[in-house]
């Protein structure tokens, strides 16, 4: 027996006379952060070799923010789940294959995005850079590893990266007891992204191997 709504209607019928475009809708997209831990050459044998953490960004080759660097990322397809996207964007701009990203916070701030209402699905993965070779491609005019610094506290964190002579930073306040954070400073990073590494570099906190680097 069909059960029916407050206005006599069963599901079927219900479903045939509903309209979406009565409520808005966002656009539904994917950021990687991407992260590796690269051994420094070092001559001095039989002294361990030292290590440093890098993040993987993107140059953005279109509008909006051309030219600026960012996360790995894009719009989810119709059809696709968005760990599905994750992967297929992280393939297209910068070649990697294997990077099994995993999706750990969901951004959602209102104005996030010039071009309109979007939300973000952030993933994250921690690959060994030799099994790595990177090419960019899709909308991304280049893709790097940058060598990330980053001074954490409860309430701050400052994140330093740098490639060459290319210097990225920025300086951002936690706005909540969870992991959302607000930009007091960015100079070079598209979006939101100095806020989604920022997350990013909380979760990897949380991870018993890699605790040295804190």
């Amino acid at each position: 027996m069909d059960i029916l709504d407050a206005k006599g209607l069963t599901e079927e019928q219900f479903l045939a006379q509903y309209d979406p475009g009565n409520y808005p809708r966002p656009s539904v997209t994917v950021d990687i952060v991407v992260f590796t831990v690269a051994n420094l050459p070092d001559d001095r044998d039989p002294k361990p070799a030292e290590k440093e953490l890098r993040i993987l960004l993107i140059r953005r080759g279109g509008h909006p923010y051309l030219g600026h660097w960012a996360l790995p990322g894009g719009f989810v397809n119709p059809g696709e789940t968005v760990g599905e996207a994750a992967k297929r964007e992280l393939a297209e701009e910068t070649g990697v294959q294997d990077g099994n990203p995993e999706q750990f916070y969901t951004f959602s701030k209102p104005g996030r995005d010039p071009r309109t209402w979007v939300i973000s699905c952030a993933h994250m993965s921690l690959i060994p850079q030799d099994k790595i070779s990177l090419h960019a491609g899709d909308d991304a005019e280049d893709a790097r590893w940058f060598t990330l610094h980053a001074d954490c506290s409860e309430q701050y964190t400052e994140i330093a990266l740098s490639n060459g002579d290319l210097r990225l930073s920025a300086r951002l306040r936690r706005e909540s007891a969870r992991e959302e954070w607000r930009t007091e400073r960015n100079q070079g990073l598209a979006f939101d992204h100095a806020e989604i590494i920022a997350c990013a570099l909380q979760r990897l906190r949380e991870k018993p191997a890699l605790k040295y680097w804190w």
